[in-house]
């Protein structure tokens, strides 16, 4: 994959977007939830939660897209966030949740593990990401750009297919917290329902 644009925000907000802004580029109505379950493989861990995709969440595409996503998910306490791809080899991260915000472009993800799932993405879509669900993009369209952010800004390891960090990984993620919000949603729905 080429690398394109990766930029490491500040821990400051973004500038403030107008009410009508937001409310005109939430797409909730015709928001899809897409639940998906990975089991342990003994190299990806994956988790007890559920990968969660919201298809068609939101309207506004490039730059303002990137913009939106990035408030929206600091207003929900989703943060140190980036713009960038998807890495092309499978990995994970058992120190955080991630969320992925599609902005502009088309991929075709490959999710869980080896034997997961293959996922066509797009501009609009949300992807919460539970910590040691692994991840890898197969193939994108040029443009194909997405935010990404942590609940709390936490860091983030990132743990490619190694048996040997297996066991590690596992108690890593036992310790990760339960976000306080959804990163699109807030204090209802999303993962409060999802993430039982």
């Amino acid at each position: 994959m080429k690398r394109r644009r990766f930029i490491q925000l500040s821990s400051l907000g973004i500038a403030a977007m107008p009410f009508f802004s937001i409310t005109g580029i939430l797409n909730l109505e015709n928001m899809e939830v897409k639940t998906f379950y990975f089991k342990d493989d003994g190299i990806i861990p994956n988790s007890k939660f559920p990968l969660l995709v919201y298809k068609n969440a939101f309207s506004e595409r490039g730059n303002s897209g990137a913009d939106f996503l990035e408030k929206k998910f600091r207003d929900h306490n989703w943060y140190n966030s980036w713009r960038w791809g998807v890495y092309p080899f499978h990995h994970y991260h058992s120190v955080s949740h991630e969320v992925l915000g599609v902005f502009q472009g088309t991929a075709l993800l490959h999710m869980g593990d080896p034997n997961g799932e293959k996922l066509n993405v797009e501009a609009g879509d949300i992807l919460i990401i539970p910590a040691g669900v692994g991840h890898k993009c197969i193939s994108h369209s040029e443009d194909f750009t997405v935010v990404g952010a942590y609940p709390n800004g936490m860091d983030y390891d990132l743990v490619k297919e190694e048996k040997s960090k297996h066991a590690q990984s596992v108690k890593n993620i036992q310790k990760v917290s339960f976000p306080s919000d959804d990163p699109l949603l807030g204090k209802t729905g999303g993962i409060k329902k999802y993430w039982k």
